[in-house]
Formats: C-alpha cells, sequence, structure tokens
C-alpha cells in the first residue's frame, strides 16, 4: 500500500539532497516521478530544487491554489508514477496536504515530503501540522547546532546577525537569513527564557 512520508528538518539537515537522492534511485530503475517545490521559492530559476552541495533538478511549483490530486492525476495518466516527491512541504495548505493523503490512498502513489517542522518562532507551519498529524511515516532528518547538539529549531536573523523575533511566517531565505539551532540555544537568542533561568527559578 503506498503510503504519505513527512522528512522534516530545522535548516541545513539536508532535505533537498535526500529528496533528489530518492528521485534518482527511482529513476535509476526506470521509474517516473514528479517532482513539486513552493512557487513563492525562486531562489533556483530553472533548477527549482537545488541542495546546497550542489544537487539540483526541475519541478513543477505549487501555490495555494494547486489542486495535487489534478495535477498529479493528469501527468500519471500519460505515464505511470511511481512516486511523487515535494519539496518545501511547509508551505502546502492543510487541503493540499489531504490531496498528497489521497494520492496515496486511492490512487496508490508513494507521496514523499520534505519541509520544515517549526518558523523562525517555533510555530508549527499549517501544512507541517497536518502532515505530523496524517502522515504514515515520520522521519526526522539531523542538523548540528554550533554547540554539537541535535539542532531543530529555525531562527531568522537580520544582516548583523541578530534574532528576528517578528515577521511573516513565510520568508525565504538561505544561511544569510537562518540559523539552525539546539532549542537551548533558540531560546536564548530569542529571549524566551528570561533572566529567571540565571537565578535559578
Amino acid at each position: 500500500m503506498a503510503k504519505l512520508y513527512f522528512y522534516y528538518a530545522s535548516m541545513n539537515a539536508g532535505k533537498s539532497t535526500t529528496l533528489l537522492q530518492a528521485d534518482f534511485n527511482y529513476r535509476e530503475r526506470g521509474m517516473a516521478t514528479m517532482l513539486w517545490t513552493a512557487a513563492l521559492d525562486h531562489r533556483g530559476g530553472d533548477r527549482a530544487i537545488e541542495s546546497r552541495i550542489g544537487l539540483n533538478a526541475g519541478a513543477h511549483r505549487f501555490d495555494a491554489g494547486t489542486d495535487l490530486c489534478v495535477a498529479v492525476g493528469v501527468a500519471h495518466a500519460a505515464t505511470p508514477l511511481s512516486c511523487v516527491l515535494i519539496d518545501e512541504a511547509q508551505f502546502l495548505t492543510p487541503a493540499q496536504v489531504w490531496q498528497c493523503a489521497r494520492l496515496a490512498d486511492e490512487v496508490g502513489i508513494p507521496v514523499l515530503c520534505y519541509g520544515l517542522r517549526t518558523d523562525f518562532q517555533g510555530e508549527l507551519f499549517p501544512g507541517s501540522a497536518v502532515l505530523l498529524g496524517i502522515a504514515d511515516a515520520l522521519v526526522e532528518l539531523k542538523a548540528v547546532c554550533h554547540c554539537g547538539r541535535k539542532a531543530t529549531m529555525n531562527l531568522r536573523v537580520d544582516a548583523a546577525g541578530h534574532a528576528v523575533t517578528a515577521g511573516a511566517q513565510n520568508e525565504i531565505g538561505g544561511n544569510d537569513r537562518y540559523v539552525a539551532l539546539c532549542r537551548r540555544h533558540f531560546a536564548a537568542e530569542m529571549g524566551l527564557y528570561g533572566a529567571a533561568h540565571g537565578a535559578g527559578a
């Protein structure tokens, strides 16, 4: 039975690299795939999905109005698909996540979603929240904080490298805008634990 997968991590954990490797594995075996990424991320140009280590591939782009069931269904009718892979899956709407589930459940196509779990304020993205709730398999990819602990949080920084504590949830950026940190160092940068922590309270 086909499944819905959610591979989640902080920035710099290799999500796009893992997606592209999975795509390569399918194609190497003669299996057709369909790649998607968020329309609001134009950093890669024609190389819609691009990893920090230089791997890239073209992909279809989704926005809030994209019906993934219809779009994938049309492609599947023309060339049977063995897998659908979605980068930047945190930007899926809740309805689109359910469309991904329907593709797995009713059409029989595995759907592999790769994305962030939380935003720069530690809040779940709407798409990620639904994926965490309904995906058949949850896989955490690992990144490392500067202290050596597992990085699970995404700190947004300004041009001077200072923490940004307010703003729009969706803001595209790379290493110049985001730093992957463990929870402890994220909270310290955001001022979430306050002075009471040092006082032993």
